[in-house]
């Protein structure tokens, strides 16, 4: 019989036992026997993720379909993942969101830092399907879609830069991003 293994998985199902044979183990929408390992979402993040957010992150990713690896990343430039870093400007908790963008995406508290890497991960889909490329849902995370769009690429602001450039950096794919990550344009 084919059984959903993961109740945070909608997509995830695998061949087994009757669930009758076992109703608490499918009740809890999990594969794995009781006693069994419950902790075994196996991310290989960075060793710069403290470990208590492998999980909340691995979940979001999956869930959003949006690398994990670049979910930790943000959150290292954002709050070197301090849930109650704020910033000179106003941006709030461990993604740093703005109050109206914590509103439009449902984060009602943006210090619960597992609500707003949900959040976090919920956006970056958004911009990653947008903008087709993750340098520009980058720029827009961090000086909005409108200022990308304006500028046909990554907008000409410094922080907006220095901040494509260190998470693509994190991510161990930036190279040497003059002349590369400036000449990205949005194409129609």
């Amino acid at each position: 019989m084919f059984i959903k293994r993961y109740a945070w998985e909608p997509w995830h199902f695998g061949y087994g036992a009757n669930p009758r044979d076992v109703p608490a183990q499918y009740e809890r929408g999990s594969w794995e026997p009781d006693g069994g390992d419950h902790g075994r979402i196996h991310h290989g993040l960075p060793a710069f993720v403290p470990e208590r957010f492998h999980d909340p992150i691995a979940r979001a990713a999956l869930r959003h379909n949006v690398p994990m690896n670049l979910l930790a990343a943000q959150l290292f430039a954002e709050s070197n993942f301090n849930p109650f870093a704020r910033s000179a400007a106003g941006a709030e908790g461990i993604a740093q969101f703005m109050p109206g963008t914590a509103r439009a995406y449902g984060l009602r508290d943006p210090f619960d830092a597992e609500a707003a890497i949900e959040a976090q991960a919920r956006m970056m889909r958004g911009l990653l399907d947008r903008f087709g490329s993750v340098a520009l849902a980058l720029a827009a995370y961090n000086a909005g879609p409108g200022a990308v769009a304006a500028h046909g690429g990554v907008p000409p602001f410094a922080e907006t830069r220095s901040y494509v450039a260190k998470i693509l950096g994190l991510l161990g794919g930036a190279g040497d991003l003059t002349g590369l990550l400036f000449d990205v344009r949005l194409v129609e």
